[in-house]
């Protein structure tokens, strides 16, 4: 019985050309054999299995070889025959992973001063480079940078940051690229036609795709989807054996979340959990569909790493799929698996995203059948007789808000009533509104709740000060300014006890009517005055007993700003000024301020 022997070694490329997916690499090495121009240094990087340690080995033997063919080795001389049966005396390599020692570079360094004996060159090839130590790197620089003439290095490395400046500074560095699902595929179907195997588009294309860009792991997935399918390679036996959710399974999840069936596609996840899939897997593979889906329909489609029909799959839902929707979904999922990690109830948090992602397919639907130019603001909480039928009439003129007397006195009914339906009694309101000072936050919100729209709310929120500085039927209590005088040292004393910062602006305080108008000497204690200043009229309407809003007036004494004094003697002296306290801590503290 033959020996077995594994794809990844059977069908390792021993020329240029037969290399997969490096064209700019292998295309430069042709060109410096062909005119004679080779570096005594090169480092290959690159992720794993995309062929850095193959072409460091051709390029050795190239370079060797007797009588060679353009750029490629002959196989036939000595030098390429001894190297092909692993006795080459003139080709080295090194695992840097085990041999990452001073003493283990010493005796390399020994090695190169030997002439070769073979071909015209001794090419040391070390892998791994980055695992050498500190120590080991200080020991190669100088071979490294002045070898003899015989002598080439070829450095390869998954890890280049690894690597000190000063190595990097004596090599031509190359960078290998990710192995293209494309490439992967190309190169899978020619070995499956040398090994006598059938398979479809799709199995191949999966086997790329986990594959992530390396050909080894590739080779190694094919190797293993062979021996459990035998000679015909099926899509679902090999989603099966590679432990990988189908394509089929994303584009049902779509298609269910689509219809915003949310249902069914929590019963299709607990399915994909019962298959011994965790929560994460689904959800990134998810999150990769979704964008494959918005990449599809639109000109990036080359960004989309598949091809034949399941291309043209992609493309087919792609149209159905709104970018709206497909957005929305996108970032659900990008939210939800960063803290998928975290969460206690992992399940839960991934069945809500769904949901989530259902409830935007359902607005989207539901938009689709109502008139896209009328409102259906529900009914009001507490007065169910005031809903207002909608009419195509002109819009009725701005009713005013009931004018609050005070407390004592009922409050008095509207005066003006809705032109566009005059037979709708108004709802009476019990006592008068509440407003926050300064801001009118209360009654804008209290509105929008009594108005039954979520989409009024956020709007009121989103414009409280600018709509009550701009309206003029806000209630006004006209004993604010007696109350707030009387009540105006106790409310000063428990807004500075809260924020000593707002000290310096009750010094020059006029009160006049409901406003209060102070005087500050910075610039920054008048910005923090302003965005403070809901919270700073709330606080005196509430202590002082004021049923209206309250406003504040900050005005920048630009008198008060001095020049910084220059000189140390000057400093010292304004100091003193500005504190009394200040020849005080010199003596406490012993300091010399000369």
């Amino acid at each position: 019985m033959e020996q077995f022997v594994v794809s990844a070694r059977k069908y390792r490329p021993a020329t240029f050309n037969s290399v997969v997916g490096q064209k700019h690499i292998t295309s430069t090495l042709k060109n410096a054999i062909e005119r004679n121009q080779l570096a005594h240094a090169y480092l290959f990087c690159g992720p794993r299995g995309v062929g850095k340690t193959t072409c460091a080995r051709i390029f050795a033997k190239a370079i060797n070889c007797m009588n060679p063919v353009g750029a490629e080795a002959c196989n036939e001389c000595e030098s390429c025959r001894s190297f092909n049966e692993g006795r080459s005396m003139s080709i080295h390599e090194l695992d840097a992973a085990s041999n990452n020692s001073v003493e283990d570079i010493r005796n390399l360094i020994e090695q190169v001063r030997v002439i070769p004996q073979v071909g015209h060159y001794s090419v040391f090839i070390i892998d791994e480079v980055h695992m050498l130590s500190q120590a080991a790197f200080n020991a190669f620089l100088k071979t490294l940078e002045e070898p003899p003439q015989h002598a080439i290095f070829i450095l390869a490395t998954t890890e280049k940051h690894k690597i000190i400046p000063t190595i990097l500074s004596r090599c031509q560095i190359y960078d290998f690229n990710r192995i293209r699902v494309e490439d992967a595929v190309e190169y899978l179907r020619y070995i499956a036609g040398n090994e006598g195997v059938t398979a479809d588009d799709e199995s191949l294309n999966l086997i790329a795709q986990k594959a992530d860009g390396g050909m080894r792991d590739a080779l190694s997935m094919f190797d293993k989807a062979v021996s459990f399918c035998g000679t015909n390679l099926e899509y679902k036996a090999v989603a099966q054996t590679l432990n990988v959710l189908d394509y089929d399974t994303y584009f049902r999840f779509t298609d269910l979340l689509l219809e915003g069936n949310y249902v069914d596609a929590l019963l299709a996840f607990d399915a994909v959990l019962t298959k011994g899939f965790s929560g994460q897997i689904f959800m990134n593979g998810l999150n990769q569909h979704m964008r494959d889906l918005l990449v599809a329909g639109g000109p990036a489609v080359s960004l989309i790493e598949f091809t034949g029909a399941l291309l043209e799959r992609y493309r087919e839902q792609a149209k159905r799929c709104d970018t709206a929707f497909l957005f929305g979904a996108i970032s659900l999922l990008s939210e939800a698996d960063g803290k998928l990690r975290t969460a206690s109830n992992q399940r839960l948090l991934v069945e809500l995203t769904l949901m989530k992602i259902a409830a935007i397919a359902q607005k989207k639907n539901s938009d689709l059948t109502l008139p896209q130019t009328e409102e259906y603001p529900l009914p009001a909480l507490d007065a169910p007789q005031a809903v207002v039928a909608q009419s195509s009439a002109p819009a009725p003129a701005p009713v005013a808000a009931p004018v609050a007397q005070p407390t004592a006195a009922p409050a008095p009914q509207p005066s003006v009533q809705p032109t566009a339906a005059p037979q709708q009694p108004q709802p009476q309101p019990t006592t008068a509104p509440r407003v926050v000072s300064g801001s009118g936050k209360r009654s804008s919100i209290d509105s929008a709740f009594a108005s039954g729209s979520i989409t009024n709310l956020i709007k009121s929120m989103s414009s409280t000060v600018q709509s009550s500085e701009d309206s003029t039927d806000i209630y006004t209590d006209p004993r604010s300014e007696e109350k707030l005088k009387a009540n105006f040292s106790k409310a000063v004393e428990a807004l500075v006890a809260k924020h000593p910062r707002f000290s310096p602006a009750f010094e020059k305080v006029a009160i006049k009517g409901n406003t209060i108008s102070v005087e500050v000497p910075t610039q920054i204690l008048r910005d923090d005055l302003i965005n403070s200043r809901g919270e700073i009229t709330d606080h005196f309407a509430d202590m002082a007993g004021i049923e209206g809003i309250v406003k504040l007036e900050v005005v920048l004494n630009e008198v008060q700003i001095k020049l910084r004094p220059v000189k140390l003697e000057d400093r010292l002296a304004h100091v003193a000024g500005c504190s009394p306290h200040f020849d005080e801590l010199v003596k406490r503290l012993d300091l010399e301020l000369d």
